[in-house]
């Protein structure tokens, strides 16, 4: 069994200095991971990353993350990924890592994903360019998100997603912004390659348990829905 930490949106300002420290104070003693899926940061400023690391600094566990919308508000999210990986941070942005906890193998695939709605309400690139680069974006995301994974020879495989790959996980927001909170392409790459679970964040008042149409597990896990820092995953294979 792997223990997993995971949140999302944590948007962390600079007044916030000192709160993150004392949340994750006791999360290398309760977790294997800790997986933070996007909005590190409360306007993608490089000076909040860096704080945020200091506070992270107490973690001693691996810690995996992924960017979101919000890391990437002010055009600086090369400077936040170097900064979280000059502070041991592993930032996944289409990559795949691979941790041997116990004598088990865990893949770990991430990318940020993206837009473009669910099921048969799927947005279709049809018409004008703007609707057509607006799903290459998408198309493309989940393109790495399948590259990551099809690497990944390991006992148990877990995704972070910033955008949600299903609908499910999403009710409690506004039906009007579906589309712009996730994309069920994202869950064909996960369903494909045998994914034991998959997180994300981004939809603060959405559900945190949901599911592919292929069965793999999928948590919401923005901190507005756990309503903590962090919650633990217990990852047993096989769907667990």
């Amino acid at each position: 069994m792997i223990r997993v930490a995971a949140v999302g949106d944590i948007h962390f300002r600079e007044s916030f200095r000192g709160g993150v420290r004392a949340a994750f104070r006791t999360v290398s003693r309760e977790a294997d991971l800790l997986t933070i899926a996007g909005d590190l940061t409360g306007i993608g400023r490089p000076e909040e990353a860096l704080i945020l690391c200091r506070e992270l600094s107490i973690v001693s566990i691996p810690t995996v993350v992924v960017l979101g919308n919000h890391d990437y508000h002010s055009d600086c999210e090369e400077d936040i990924k170097s900064i979280l990986k000059d502070s041991g941070v592993i930032v996944l942005d289409g990559d795949a890592y691979k941790l041997e906890i116990r004598g088990t193998s865990l893949g770990l695939a991430g990318t940020k994903g993206f837009c473009g709605g669910f099921g048969i309400r799927q947005i279709t690139p049809f018409g004008e360019i703007g609707i057509k680069d607006f799903l290459k974006h998408v198309e493309m995301e989940t393109d790495k998100l399948d590259r990551a994974l099809s690497s990944l020879k390991t006992d148990m495989k877990l995704v972070i997603l910033h955008y949600s790959p299903v609908v499910d996980t999403l009710v409690g927001k506004s039906m009007e912004l579906y589309p712009f909170l996730g994309c069920s392409m994202l869950s064909i790459p996960i369903d494909r390659y045998g994914t034991d679970l998959a997180v994300h964040g981004h939809a603060h008042h959405g559900m945190e348990i949901g599911r592919t149409d292929g069965g793999v597990p999928v948590r919401n896990v923005a901190m507005q829905v756990l309503r903590r820092y962090y919650t633990i995953y217990d990852l047993v294979g096989a769907g667990g």
